[in-house]
């Protein structure tokens, strides 16, 4: 039993195109059924699973096997399946696994540490809301970039300070920082050039992230003890995923939207996708 949704290209544009062959885009589509993350119940297990039993609630990423847009997925026990959260619905856990193993990926990436003060371009996405969290989590003094319209979402997670950036340029601040963190790829480098204080770290979605196979472990500890949430915008069933995907490609998304399944027998399904 499980749960899904489909991840973001803003959020996660490099395996968006990694990924174009597998969606059609240069060869005859072989993809049947798209969806990057899930989470749910697991109905069966092999022979040679160890770690999981049939009835464990669990979150997890699909990676380039898709599939997560059903009632059910067969995944391998791999370092992408977990235990879900204690503490979090399943609604709740599946924004995770994209989202959440992005932000990490690039904060560890940039080094961030106790004490930097660092800028978060895109913050109100799904990328944005979990590296806010994240930058404080690891103790860093964290300045958010986003629109008018997300500035009271992008302080609930815990930002130190807002920038709207369709009333102020963000790229002309006088503040100096030793992380510039683009989860959304929209800026570059040049344009933040002169924000970035000498010999420290600029790091875009764009990019590639550094992760380690226990990163999901390291969210899901994090999510346990209280440091951090996911933001759910909106919620639609399997039936209405047109709409969703014509919302979430608005991008007027602000975190994640939410799929939810209920099988026949009246087990319910919850997946995310994020876009």
């Amino acid at each position: 039993m499980q749960l899904l949704s489909r991840q973001g290209i803003g959020a996660y544009g490099r395996l968006i195109r990694l990924s174009q062959d597998f969606n059609g885009f240069f060869r005859p589509k072989k993809v049947k059924i798209l969806g990057f993350e899930l989470a749910g119940v697991i109905e069966e297990v092999g022979k040679k699973v160890n770690s999981y039993k049939k009835g464990d609630n669990v979150f997890a990423s699909c990676g380039l096997t898709y599939g997560a847009y059903a009632e059910y997925k067969c995944l391998p026990e791999n370092p992408l399946i977990a235990l879900k959260p204690s503490n979090m619905s399943f609604e709740e856990a599946a924004t995770i696994p994209i989202g959440g193993l992005t932000a990490l990926g690039f904060l560890k990436k940039a080094g961030v540490k106790k004490g930097q003060d660092i800028l978060i371009y895109g913050a109100s996405g799904s990328v944005g809301t979990f590296a806010v969290q994240l930058g404080k989590y690891f103790g860093a003094h964290v300045t958010a970039v986003c629109s008018t319209a997300n500035i009271n979402l992008v302080k609930l997670p815990g930002a130190d300070k807002v920038i709207d950036y369709t009333r102020e340029d963000y790229t002309a601040l006088e503040s100096r920082f030793d992380v510039i963190f683009d989860a959304v790829g929209k800026t570059s480098k040049s344009a933040c050039k002169q924000l970035l204080k000498p010999g420290v770290k600029y790091v875009s979605v764009t990019g590639s992230p550094q992760s380690n196979p226990g990163d999901l472990l390291v969210l899901k500890e994090i999510i346990e003890s209280g440091k951090l949430k996911t933001v759910i915008d909106r919620r639609y069933t399997l039936e209405q995923i047109r709409e969703a995907h014509v919302y979430a490609e608005s991008f007027r998304k602000k975190g994640n939207v939410v799929i939810n399944i209920t099988s026949n027998d009246l087990s319910e399904y919850i997946g995310n996708f994020n876009l």
